[in-house]
């Protein structure tokens, strides 16, 4: 095997890997609206007067904080049709990431939600204010700017693990560099092209979020 750099076929499997770059995108994007969901509601839960309610969440939280994201990728695609449910490996894939990434995005809004001023809900409570009105009005507006860094954190965090989905065969980036590899026998190009578009997504995505983070801010006076 050469290890010596080949223009002609870097310029040959470009296509291919972009064409796996929209899938890893488009895979990283349904999970983490997954997660921005459920990370809420999950969030949420945990802040209801049923104490049976609330322990049940926090504890399915730390389970899936605790346990690592390519065995829940394994779980929902293999062990679901053992109970009946089929999916499709994007869709287990899809799943399985936005469920991991919801318990960590349900501590970032939890973390949010308690930075709320208590004055703020005992002036709800003053004013007759319903939950609903009080979350959706007042806590939650409030809640978001501060935990927009960790929220994009964790989007950069998910379109870094999307690698992992190749080990149920969804055609993304590491797994279309790992199958031109083995056509070929060369993995020195795809392996680095793969590098290259990871940091040129990843950099100029957390300076956005950043740069977001910043207007959102001096759009609210904070």
């Amino acid at each position: 095997m050469s290890f010596n750099w080949r223009w002609d076929f870097t310029w040959e499997i470009l296509p291919r890997l972009l064409l796996a770059t929209l899938n890893t995108l488009i895979a990283a994007g349904a999970g983490y609206a997954i997660a921005l969901v459920l990370g809420l509601i999950l969030a949420l839960a945990q802040r209801t007067g049923w104490r049976p309610i609330t322990v049940a969440v926090r504890e399915f939280v730390e389970f899936i904080r605790s346990t690592p994201l390519v065995l829940q990728i394994f779980f929902v695609f293999y062990v679901g049709p053992q109970f009946g449910i089929r999916l499709s490996p994007w869709t287990s894939g899809m799943i399985a990431i936005g469920l991991h990434y919801s318990a960590y995005l349900s501590e970032v809004y939890r973390a949010g939600i308690d930075a709320v001023p208590r004055g703020q809900w005992e002036a709800c409570r003053a004013l007759n204010m319903s939950t609903r009105d009080t979350y959706v009005r007042i806590v939650i507006p409030q809640a978001l700017p501060p935990s927009i860094a960790g929220m994009g954190n964790y989007l950069v965090g998910i379109f870094k693990d999307t690698p992992m989905l190749s080990v149920i065969g969804v055609a993304e980036l590491m797994h279309t560099a790992n199958a031109i590899g083995s056509e070929s026998y060369r993995f020195l190009e795809p392996f680095t092209l793969v590098g290259l578009i990871y940091l040129a997504i990843s950099l100029p995505t957390a300076g956005l979020i950043r740069l977001f983070e910043g207007w959102v801010r001096r759009k609210l006076g904070m």
